[in-house]
């Protein structure tokens, strides 16, 4: 990242630590903190897709994995939410490392066709274990966040839109050290050319599994967040409408730039919600974001982030 793009990026964070000091409408917070989530879930598959080019399309299992668990523990086992939601980091990290080792030799469209076999082996065992998912009505009335007294659901949603910017934050500073270190210019290798990378002593199939694995753990916690959030785990999480939501914020943003998802999730979150007021296009909004995906991908490959960094030298 660029010093310009680092300035942006800093100006961008302390405009969102401030806005709860002058927006006290709970909703429009509720969309950030939303956004803060698939900011969070767009960014780290990012990591996978745009850094080290596998095309996973099970991102979406590590954010259901998250969810799920950190509702099982926090209303079946007990678990204060404070706890079950990193714990629902390290479930998806688990299954991150269980699908990442079929993977790591495969190639092309196996890759794809064998992760998203397992996000829909996940959906069937939510639906099929009822007893403790709570199968398609899913689970309700979860624990919520508090520290002694103090309730987060009694604040209109003021603590929970810092948690959900605070990890915003830790996930994109952790991406952006990952990238610019030695292993996120090995990830970068196994993208351009496996074979050079192997020439260079770089095993792919080691990249692959840990980069997996690296992209699961905050996926699982904003997916534990969303959980405890919202007091509901659904099925919905696994769905086809949502993994196209998170990846349209990555392409249109702009994959390999961790910075552009962050800024595409915000924009797709209300852009999508402004759409979704107006008479008649409640469903023509995804019709929308589809053709700005494609109209993106035409014009700028690398997405806005790459679109922007052009305009900025032709001037």
């Amino acid at each position: 990242m660029n010093r310009t793009y680092l300035i942006a990026s800093l100006l961008a964070a302390l405009v969102l630590v401030c806005v709860p000091l002058v927006v006290s409408d709970p909703y429009i917070r509720h969309l950030f903190i939303i956004a803060f989530i698939f900011a969070v879930v767009a960014s780290n598959w990012d990591l996978t897709l745009g850094y080290c080019g596998l095309f996973n399309f099970g991102h979406l299992t590590f954010f259901g994995v998250g969810t799920y668990t950190a509702a099982i523990l926090a209303k079946t086992a007990g678990v204060t939410p404070w706890l079950a939601i990193p714990l629902g980091g390290l479930a998806a990290a688990l299954v991150g490392l269980i699908i990442a080792l079929p993977v790591a030799r495969l190639k092309g469209i196996y890759v794809v066709l064998v992760t998203f076999a397992f996000s829909q082996l996940a959906l069937q065992l939510v639906l099929s274990q009822s007893q403790i998912t709570g199968g398609a009505e899913g689970m309700v009335r979860l624990p919520y966040l508090s520290i002694g007294e103090y309730k987060f659901i009694r604040d209109f949603k003021l603590g929970y839109y810092y948690v959900g910017l605070g990890l915003l934050v830790i996930s994109t500073v952790a991406l952006l050290l990952i990238a610019r270190s030695p292993y996120g210019k090995a990830l970068r290798a196994v993208r351009d050319n496996e074979d050079y990378a192997t020439a260079r002593g770089i095993s792919v199939a080691r990249q692959r599994i840990t980069v997996l694995v690296a992209s699961a753990v905050l996926t699982g916690v904003a997916g534990g967040f969303y959980a405890i959030y919202l007091r509901v785990a659904a099925p919905e999480v696994f769905s086809f409408g949502t993994l196209s939501l998170v990846l349209s914020m990555v392409l249109i943003g702009g994959a390999g730039s961790i910075i552009g998802p962050v800024f595409a999730a915000l924009a797709l979150t209300f852009g999508t919600e402004a759409l979704a007021g107006v008479r008649g296009m409640e469903d023509a909004r995804f019709i929308l974001i589809a053709l700005a995906m494609i109209l993106v991908l035409r014009l700028a490959p690398g997405g806005v982030i790459d679109l922007l960094s052009r305009l900025r030298r032709a001037h």
